[in-house]
């Protein structure tokens, strides 16, 4: 595979949606093709005068012999710098064996107590919550409400991790929803990698979409693909229980005293749903484990 950033030119689209293009400096070009399979994963809409890093592997077009660019990934040229961040330290915790099959934990076979560690406003949250009431609702849930990009994301995903190390739940999800790659940062720190392979419990890392790759997905014991995925993976079978769900706020909220809480009963002959969490004491927290 290489790597080459220029700038986009030439660029067409044709009914098959394949693309092609051509990228350019002041000094050279190169053809390049990218086909519909992977250009549909792109978060930029392309046009002739971008500036962009593809990834891809070089062919030889022999009708022309000419050589040209089979392009696997297109981002803007300003992530060139957090790609290039990301593949150093992939690399480095690879060769220390955090990604290795043989140290990951197993799931249990059924867990009883789940803890989410996710934005408390994202739309990831709220895909995995309705997994639940609908197919596991004898699972205890606690949140860990964290910041999930930015620079309050870090410390705070740190302290959720901590706490959850310290917690008794069965397993440990850790999501949010789909961006670009400087979105997802704060799931590709070398911190944060080292918290979640130091957790004594299973993690389940759901972070964004099915063409979402972070440091977070290697060093999880399981990657699942979106955050609902990731809600089915560590629980395959439901039942019809009492579930209570915690919320707990991030640290500066947290600091403060607020802690939200909703419980929810489901008899065998009524249904229930998980309504908006209302704000009640710090006991109620205590009590999500």
């Amino acid at each position: 595979m290489v790597r080459v950033e220029g700038e986009l030119s030439n660029f067409s689209k044709p009914a098959s949606g394949h693309w092609y293009f051509t990228l350019k400096d002041d000094s050279a070009q190169i053809r390049c093709a990218m086909f519909a399979g992977r250009n549909r994963h792109v978060r930029l809409t392309p046009h002739n005068g971008n500036q962009v890093l593809v990834r891809g592997r070089v062919s030889l077009y022999e009708a022309r012999g000419d050589f040209q660019i089979i392009v696997e990934q297109m981002s803007p040229a300003g992530e060139g710098a957090l790609r290039a961040a990301f593949d150093q330290l992939k690399e480095r915790l690879a060769q220390e064996g955090l990604f290795d099959e043989a140290g990951k934990t197993s799931l249990p076979s059924l867990p009883r107590h789940l803890t989410i560690i996710s934005s408390a406003s994202g739309a990831a949250l709220q895909d995995v919550l309705q997994v639940i009431e609908r197919r596991y609702p004898s699972l205890a849930v606690t949140l860990i409400a964290t910041a999930v990009q930015g620079d309050a994301a870090e410390p705070q995903l740190l302290d959720a991790l901590d706490r959850a190390a310290r917690s008794t739940t069965d397993v440990v999800l850790i999501t949010r929803g789909g961006g670009s790659l400087e979105d997802l940062w704060a799931f590709n720190l070398e911190s944060v990698a080292r918290a979640i392979a130091a957790c004594p419990h299973p993690v389940v890392a759901a972070i964004g979409h099915q063409s979402d790759v972070t440091i977070a997905d290697f060093v999880a014991d399981v990657r699942a693909p979106t955050p609902s995925r990731g809600c089915r993976t560590h629980h395959p079978h439901g039942g019809r229980s009492r579930r209570l769900v915690s919320w707990s706020p991030p640290p500066a909220q947290h600091a403060a005293g607020a802690t939200i809480a909703h419980a929810a009963t489901k008899s065998s002959t009524s249904e229930r749903q998980v309504g908006r969490p209302q704000a009640t004491t710090g006991a109620a927290n205590a009590a999500g484990g």
